[in-house]
This record gives C-alpha cells, sequence and structure tokens, in this order.
C-alpha cells in the first residue's frame, strides 16, 4: 500500500480571543469509503503524506501533510459510498468543562464516543442537529493564527521568471485550510455552531443556501462552510498552498493521475482565494487554495449576506453542473 510514514511537527501559535468559548480548528474529519486502494492512489498524488493505520482492527489511513505530525483526516473502510462519519473539533484545555457544562445547559444530545481513541476525561461526543456525530477534544490549535507564508514571482530579472517545466516540484499541501460540509438547514446548521461551538459567521450568500464560518480565536475566512442540500455530508477539503503556480501545478499533477475533472482554476469572492477543485473518486473534492482571507483574533469581521451571483468566483470557468450535488445522500 504506502509506506507508514512519520512527519515532522510544525506548531501554530495558540492565539485566543480571552473570555471567548469557541472551538479553534478543524481537528480532524473522518469519513469511509468502499475501497481504500481508491483513497490510497488519489490523495496521494494530491500531495498528501497517506499513513497506514487501523481502526477497530480494521484497514484506515491517515491523511497527513508533510513537515507536520498532525493528522488532518482519516479515511475508514466501508459502505457501498463514500460517507461523512464524524467532525472532530479542537479546544484548548481549559474550555472543556466549560464546553461540558455550555452543553448542558443547550440542551444537546450526548452520545457515546465512537473513537476507540477518544479519551473520556479530554473530550465531549454529541450530535449536531442535522444527525453528524460530533466530536470536540482537548488539542493544539492546528488552525492558522496568521496570514499564511506567500510566494510571489520577482517583480522584474534578467532572465525567463516562469518556473522551469521540467523542474517543476511535486506538489504538496502546507495544512488543511477549511471544510464545507453539507446540510439540510444551512441557517439553522449556522446557528448551532455559532450558538453552541463558538463559530462566527463570516459572510453568507442567499437565503438559506451556503454560510463561511471562522474561529474567533482566529482562522482562514472559514474555518468551515455549509451548503445546502438533504442530508448531511462533505462536499470538500480545502488544502493551502504557497502560490498561484502550485494551485496550477497541482491541477496538472493530478490531471497527469488521471483526475482531470473538477473546477478551476479561478479566485473566489468570499475568502478571496485562488483555487482548484479536484473531483475525487466519490463525486466530492479536495482543493488547491491559495491566499485565502485571514481573520486574526484581535478583529471583527465585516459580515454581510451577498447575492449568489456576486458570492461564489471573481473568474474561473463555469462550475461543473453537479458540482454541489450531495453523492453521500442514500
Amino acid at each position: 500500500m504506502t509506506k507508514n510514514l512519520s512527519p515532522k511537527t510544525t506548531n501554530h501559535a495558540q492565539t485566543r480571543r480571552p473570555g471567548v468559548l469557541a472551538i479553534h480548528s478543524v481537528d480532524e474529519f473522518v469519513f469511509s469509503v468502499p475501497d481504500l486502494k481508491d483513497a490510497i492512489h488519489y490523495y496521494e498524488n494530491f500531495g498528501l503524506i497517506v499513513a497506514r493505520e487501523n481502526f477497530k482492527g480494521h484497514p484506515a489511513l491517515g491523511l497527513y501533510t508533510e513537515n507536520h505530525s498532525h493528522r488532518w483526516g482519516r479515511v475508514l473502510q466501508g459502505g457501498e459510498k463514500k460517507r461523512l462519519q464524524w467532525m472532530t473539533y479542537g479546544i484548548y484545555p481549559e474550555d472543556l468543562e466549560p464546553f461540558r457544562a455550555h452543553l448542558k445547559k443547550n440542551n444537546v444530545q450526548l452520545i457515546d464516543p465512537l473513537d476507540p481513541e477518544s479519551s473520556k476525561d479530554q473530550c465531549i461526543w454529541f450530535k449536531h442537529p442535522d444527525g453528524l456525530p460530533l466530536q470536540i477534544r482537548v488539542a493544539e490549535k492546528t488552525s492558522p493564527s496568521d496570514v499564511f507564508e506567500r510566494s510571489f514571482p520577482p517583480a522584474k530579472a534578467d532572465h525567463g521568471r516562469a518556473p522551469n517545466g521540467s523542474k517543476v516540484p511535486f506538489i504538496r499541501p502546507a495544512h488543511l485550510s477549511h471544510i464545507l460540509m453539507f446540510t439540510p438547514h444551512v441557517n439553522k446548521s449556522e446557528a448551532f455552531y455559532k450558538e453552541v461551538l463558538g463559530l462566527r459567521l463570516s459572510d453568507s450568500a442567499g437565503d438559506d443556501l451556503i454560510a463561511f464560518m471562522h474561529s474567533p480565536h482566529g482562522s482562514d475566512h472559514h474555518l468551515i462552510a455549509l451548503f445546502t442540500s438533504t442530508d448531511y455530508g462533505i462536499h470538500h477539503s480545502s488544502w493551502a498552498v504557497r502560490s498561484i503556480d502550485e494551485v496550477g501545478l497541482g491541477m496538472k499533477q493530478m490531471a497527469k493521475a488521471g483526475y482531470e475533472k473538477g473546477w478551476g482554476v479561478g479566485r473566489h469572492v468570499l475568502g478571496s482565494n485562488y483555487f482548484r477543485y479536484v473531483r475525487d473518486p466519490w463525486g466530492s473534492y479536495c482543493e488547491y487554495s491559495f491566499d485565502i482571507d485571514f481573520i486574526p483574533h484581535t478583529l471583527d469581521w465585516p459580515t454581510a449576506n451577498h447575492p449568489p451571483e456576486d458570492s461564489l468566483y471573481v473568474w474561473g470557468p463555469d462550475t461543473p453542473e453537479d458540482f454541489v450535488h450531495n453523492y453521500e445522500i442514500a
């Protein structure tokens, strides 16, 4: 299958907004697929480090980025189609007991842990109103705490400034930027993440169509995004790269590996980032993302609701007809 690599650790600053109870990171997303071989081929070519692991005695995969010890995602084997199993969000140690009381006050339905790795004195499991299992656990803040490094070509040079096509590196994303999830009720979901988990609305579009939410402890323009569907599911995971060239080279890298379908290159309006979405074997996407807006823990973002035609992208090709179809629906 693949080598079990041990990435090096790269720490993020542990910024927080004083007096605010909120999750600080998407700690891990977990989903299942019918065949792990498809996942290995896709994610390795995307540039992630795929490690052999196990879950309840069965093969599983861990998704890592180069030079970072954090496991951003996990792929379990099972089912006839891809299915989001649960989401885990990171909290600061001093917020565990306040969160426990806060969940009780809000009559949130607690559930038994789904993961044998869970430590009962370090985490809380419960259900989102749309049925998606969630976990909050004490964890290091892995969402960005500052604007991520950006690389631009020099303004002037005594030779051509474009990369040499025969010497381009293999593109490897640096970290997880955000997750876009489907939900039956965007407004109700947004309220849950705001009132129960402490996230804040960055921007939204339309009436109950899409919402982008960030952590008050500092994160990219959206830590999560919510899009309307008839059931929960995952639309895409977004991964930060360092230049617009890396977005385009990632697209070329994936096309060479057989993954030509997707959307972009283009530039978003909300979030401002340049993008390329690459369709995976199950109908969802991974995104190469460059230069997304960053919201520091000291800033109150000017939240707004935008017309749908002014919210998706500034430039780029038309979206595929089924771009926002939830293929996890039974």
